[in-house]
């Protein structure tokens, strides 16, 4: 995954170089399921959540109808109890890099 200079997520320590590197197993993984389901990896990460409890609500933020399509997308997904196990036991051996937000609140400025 690459981004613009000029893109937000540049800002964010998630999504530095080494932070993407770190999550790349994560990334395969839902990589993976959504060529099962026939999903993209965005409607499996979803889906998981929403496949966890009930009552969470996922609030994924778009500017583009066609990602907006996408994630609504996801409620058509079922995701089997082997599918969250995979899920569980592959998050549980990747350590996830970088803070939320950056630690200068002036960082977000380009919001």
């Amino acid at each position: 995954m690459t981004f613009d200079s000029s893109d937000f997520p540049t800002t964010l320590p998630p999504f530095t170089p080494e932070a993407l590197k770190a999550h790349q197993a994560l990334v395969d993984l839902l990589g993976t399921i959504a060529a099962q389901q026939k999903g993209t990896p965005s409607q499996i990460a979803l889906s998981g959540l929403l496949a966890r409890k009930r009552w969470i609500v996922a609030i994924p933020g778009t500017t583009k109808l066609e990602r907006l399509d996408e994630n609504i997308g996801a409620l058509n997904i079922e995701l089997t109890p082997g599918d969250l196990r995979e899920i569980d036991v592959s998050t549980a051996q990747i350590q996830i890099a970088g803070a939320r937000y950056p630690e200068k609140p002036e960082a977000l400025s380009g919001c």
